[in-house]
């Protein structure tokens, strides 16, 4: 299980969209992830109050969760979006990172599902959750 979780981490940072906005795997195990964006004024979808765009958010909670999927003991390879569902519940505070977790909880010989919440420092209130279906790839 070590040398698929490197080998998941490996991808995820080689990925270009997740270097071009600054998104750092900041935890992965067995089936679960975390990545941390930080705030950047060049992901500010409102100028007038700062908050980063939609875009960016749903950006980062659909790496976190292909990367909670490569990393569950069931999957034998990669992995793509087939289905991502975002529910944003209220705009990331301006200047504030945004973190992602995401948990594969089921998965079958070609789907596996995921949820996933993002917050920011209050994370008792988030920003947004995602559920989706995901490939189940034969290798890496």
């Amino acid at each position: 299980m070590v040398e698929k979780v490197k080998l998941a981490k490996q991808f995820i940072e080689a990925i270009p969209h997740a270097k071009e906005l600054g998104m750092e795997l900041t935890d992965i195990a067995e089936g679960t992830a975390t990545i941390t964006m930080p705030y950047d004024m060049k992901l500010v979808g409102d100028p007038q109050t700062g908050v980063i765009h939609g875009g960016a958010v749903s950006a980062l909670m659909d790496t976190c969760c292909g990367a909670a999927v490569m990393s569950h003991p069931s999957a034998p390879g990669g992995t793509a979006t087939i289905d991502l569902r975002i529910d944003y519940m209220r705009a990331a505070t301006p200047g504030q990172s945004i973190t992602t977790k995401a948990t594969c909880h089921h998965i079958t010989r070609n789907v596996a599902f995921v949820r996933a919440v993002a917050t920011d420092d209050d994370t008792n209130s988030p920003v947004a959750t995602a559920s989706g279906a995901f490939t189940v790839e034969k290798r890496f």
